[in-house]
């Protein structure tokens, strides 16, 4: 598939106009280290051995990594960060990624947490989606348990009607202030469960727009059948399907598991395969948008110039309120606000929380931007194109 761009993204000047040259020094640093795999490794093992030695390295995580990929610990602390963007167009998705909870007490604090930042949208209109991950409410126990398709106990029942409560009680939230709800994917081993509450909120609360957004990992063999399955079930229930569209995140674990376990490999074989995915399942929600909205969750420039064109083809608006794209902060900045330049509809998850808690976070996008061939490379390149842009200036 060959397009045109509508949108370029070396722009640097657009892209990290938000940032101080010290901010900008930071990020060198941090694509500088994880660039290099091998000291990237030596990195996230020292901090991993830190912890579980309790070595007091939470200032300098907090300095670095935490800082350069989170809003902050609390809400509040987000506030400078969600202006900073909003004032360039581009809406800040709160992420609460505190990862690990496991007991009814935690789950509960979780749901309130996650509602808090329905407040936080209601009071501030740069705050367009919230987002929560089903294991933050729920026991992965419970989840596997439901998507092996073995028989609850009255306990487990009861247990996961809790669960049900609390996704609702978030649902009705984001529909009744009018805000977005992303429900972000997981495993394929506690996946279907996930689906299972994602419709029936969706036949609930999308009746006149989507407002419930399930996640699809586009890596996998099966993704862009059940996004078309989906589709349907929401044409014959008569509700609108909210779509996020990412390219995964579990990859390793997927293969280990079901290497260890002896059942097919459900990620496709390589990356173009995947690649190609995505991109047929942008074109497939843009031919269905009457009845579709889509986030693409994506840093790939290819597939955002791509959803680009495709609106255009489709004569829709920049801004078309049915298309939004999405990157995390602290990555791809030069798709971000060349995008929103543009006037298309942006936004960034803005993880926060305390910082022990989310390490987890961090270490996953180490190893992300680590794994991902050319993207930590194309980052340095453009954050050092920029430093030498002012240099010159």
């Amino acid at each position: 598939m060959e397009v045109e761009p509508k949108v370029q993204f070396e722009d640097t000047a657009i892209a990290f106009s938000y940032k101080t040259d010290a901010e900008l020094r930071k990020a060198n640093f941090i694509f500088t280290l994880v660039n290099h795999p091998m000291i990237s490794s030596i990195a996230t093992g020292a901090v991993k051995l830190g912890l579980f030695l309790r070595l007091p390295i939470k200032g300098l995580i907090r300095s670095t990594v935490f800082d350069h990929f989170c809003g902050g610990e609390t809400i509040d602390q987000c506030a400078p960060i969600v202006k900073k963007l909003g004032a360039l167009h581009v809406g800040a998705i709160l992420d609460y990624s505190v990862e690990g909870g496991e007991t009814e007490e935690g789950f509960d604090k979780t749901t309130e947490e996650i509602l808090r930042t329905f407040e936080a949208s209601k009071k501030n209109g740069t705050i367009p989606f919230g987002v929560f991950k089903m294991t933050g409410l729920a026991s992965t126990s419970l989840l596997e348990k439901i998507n092996s398709k073995m028989t609850l106990t009255p306990d487990e029942l009861a247990a996961f009607d809790r669960v049900r409560n609390r996704v609702d009680r978030i649902c009705a939230r984001a529909h009744e202030y009018k805000v977005h709800v992303l429900i972000d994917a997981e495993e394929t081993w506690i996946q279907d469960p996930i689906d299972q509450l994602a419709y029936e909120m969706m036949r609930k609360y999308n009746t006149q727009s989507a407002i419930v957004f399930n996640t699809y990992q586009m890596y996998r063999v099966d993704m862009l059948a059940n996004m078309k399955s989906a589709y349907h079930d929401a044409t014959m229930h008569n509700y609108y399907l909210g779509v996020k569209m990412v390219r995964g995140a579990y990859m390793e674990k997927e293969r280990e598991r079901a290497d260890k376990m002896g059942y097919p490999d459900p990620i496709q074989p390589n990356k173009q395969a995947t690649d190609d995915s995505f991109n047929k399942g942008l074109a497939f929600c843009i031919d269905n948008k009457q009845r579709i909205s889509i986030m693409c969750g994506s840093h790939n420039d290819y597939s955002n110039q791509y959803l680009t064109v495709l609106m255009e083809k489709h004569s829709m608006k920049n801004n078309d309120d049915r298309v939004w794209f999405a990157q995390l902060y602290g990555m791809s900045d030069p798709i971000s606000f060349n995008l929103a330049k543009k006037g298309y509809n942006v936004a960034k998850y803005l993880p926060y929380g305390p910082v022990k808690s989310v390490i987890p976070y961090l270490l996953r996008r180490a190893d992300e931007n680590t794994s991902v061939a050319g993207q930590s490379s194309r980052e340095l390149m453009l954050i050092r194109k920029e430093l030498n842009r002012r240099k010159s200036a």
